[in-house]
């Protein structure tokens, strides 16, 4: 699995079919690895992974994640195998556990215990690959059980919301044989009231759902820190900001920890695809 030092993660919901094509081509023109998204409400994840591999040459596509609940075990495996038959082998699935909302209340699925159900899922995405073939599969693992789980089951872990202490918690328990590819989110700002107010933004939507505000208790944030959208402290640890040396900086500090592949996702106003840009362009030689 190449997925190059760094890649782009990045929220596609918004984007129409021209924009994706130019962020992929952008990702790709700057020297990027991998680029990654997620499952997200607007495109179906493997239908997408098709398209952004077809407007692009040599960037992996990676699905960070594809939710277990939005498909069984042997659609994602036939989807997986094709998507590399056809794209040249360019194409790495990243699978998660997803939220009770998510499971239960969008999909109407029942949320069963996390561990005991991908562990399920994984035996079940690879009965009857070829023998030997290793399957470019990762596992959006936060906690110590599941990680242990991603280095058993799969090539290792793509973890989500993290800081580099989990970073080199995580590559003890993988291994050095695993893949550890974090996304790490960066502003380019360096005014700290604007940078902390577009990490407040952003992590909104996370600091609700159970599964992160358990693993950032793990790493020693406290309650407290986690209220009222965040804590400076808690905001500085999610999202990079400042000038590029800064956050090239900050990104080094994952490498140093234990990751073998960082995957940056830029944090901006709504739309200011501009600002994202010069983020992409900034930050390619870290």
């Amino acid at each position: 699995m190449q997925l190059g030092r760094l890649g782009v993660w990045y929220s596609v919901d918004k984007l129409n079919g021209a924009q994706l094509a130019d962020l992929v081509q952008a990702v790709e023109k700057n020297g990027y690895g991998t680029f990654w998204y997620p499952e997200s409400l607007g495109y179906e994840s493997m239908s997408l992974a098709a398209y952004l591999l077809s407007k692009s040459s040599r960037l992996m596509i990676g699905s960070s994640i594809a939710n277990i609940y939005a498909r069984d075990p042997y659609t994602a495996r036939r989807a997986m195998v094709s998507l590399n038959n056809l794209y040249g082998g360019r194409f790495v699935l990243g699978l998660g556990v997803s939220h009770v909302p998510m499971v239960e209340g969008l999909r109407g699925h029942r949320y069963d215990k996390p561990l005991a159900t991908m562990r399920a899922y994984l035996d079940g995405l690879h009965k009857d690959l070829p023998t030997g073939q290793d399957a470019p599969v990762l596992v959006a693992a936060l906690g110590p059980k599941m990680l242990a789980l991603s280095g058993e089951k799969s090539q290792g872990a793509v973890p989500y919301n993290v800081t580099p202490q989990h970073t080199a918690e995580a590559a003890k328990i993988l291994g050095p044989k695993k893949v550890l590819a974090v996304e790490q989110k960066v502003t380019i700002e360096t005014d700290p009231a604007k940078a902390r107010a577009l990490g407040r933004k952003e992590l909104a939507r996370y600091l609700v759902l159970p599964n992160y505000r358990n693993n950032w208790l793990r790493l020693g944030f406290t309650e407290a820190e986690l209220a009222d959208g965040g804590s400076d402290r808690f905001i500085d640890a999610m999202v990079l900001w400042g000038d590029s040396a800064a956050i090239k900086k900050g990104l080094r500090a994952h490498f140093d920890t234990g990751a073998t592949h960082v995957c940056l996702q830029p944090v901006h106003a709504d739309g200011d695809f501009a600002a994202r840009d010069r983020m992409l362009q900034a930050l390619a030689d870290t």
